[in-house]
């Protein structure tokens, strides 16, 4: 009798381990369920980030349009790179948590009653207005400047009124593109959230007033973000 009682003992120690291990098994499997769901990616509307790189994907698009349209001797060259600038941009929304491939065209920034782009000095941005100035010469700036005052000064004549700011995903030192102004201009661009500003030369055509390359657009930039939604853009030569 004591055998017998011997050896259910130890079956019934073998059952509980067995059990157990069965049921630590399961809580793993679900635990593993449930954290193997990534995050949705996120939206042009959820995130400034996501919203700046859908904007500048929206941009070397409609440049590529453009140049397929009304094609030239240069078109099949500029379309490459814009095609290469493009990927890269997707390998950055990727990275961010972007919702990969979505696109938005170059947008206005909500600011009542800007009159339109050209030569005309009009309401000023943001913080503090200031008298309209007419068009003027100053020496070019080669870097970044800080303003502790909380607005741009007054170097040049603005452009663009009411245009954001976004990148173009070039490389390269930092240079312009534009579909305004020809290769050559000096344009001044000024983000009025962090006052840091910088002067580049336009290099290329895009699809909107002004892009940044990444060299141009790392010096007026804010961390996490790809979009300037309040800036002055000034031609300065």
């Amino acid at each position: 009798m004591s055998r017998r009682r011997t050896l259910g003992t130890k079956k019934k120690i073998a059952l509980l381990v067995s059990a157990a291990t069965v049921a630590g098994g399961g809580a793993f499997v679900m635990a593993s369920t449930s954290n193997a769901t990534p995050p949705a990616p996120k939206s042009a509307a959820e995130s400034t980030a996501c919203l700046g790189l859908a904007t500048a994907l929206g941009n070397n698009q409609k440049f590529i349009a453009d140049q397929q349209a009304n094609p030239d001797a240069q078109s099949e060259a500029r379309i490459a790179n814009r095609q290469a600038v493009i990927e890269e941009i997707k390998r950055k929304q990727e990275a961010s948590g972007c919702a990969v491939g979505e696109s938005a065209q170059d947008s206005q920034a909500a600011q009542p009653s800007q009159p339109a782009q050209g030569g005309q000095q009009g309401g000023q941005q943001g913080g503090g207005a200031q008298p309209s100035q007419p068009a003027q010469s100053a020496p070019a700036q080669s870097a970044p400047e800080e303003n502790p005052g909380g607005g741009a000064e007054a170097s040049g004549q603005q452009v663009c009124n009411g245009s954001t700011v976004t990148l173009s995903g070039e490389g390269g030192a930092p240079a312009a593109s534009s579909n305004q102004f020809p290769a050559g201009t000096k344009l001044k661009v000024t983000n009025l959230d962090n006052n840091k500003s910088t002067t580049v030369e336009v290099t290329s055509v895009s699809g909107s007033c002004v892009l940044l390359n990444n060299a141009a657009f790392e010096q007026v930039r804010e961390p996490g973000k790809f979009l300037i939604r309040r800036a002055v853009i000034e031609k300065v030569g």
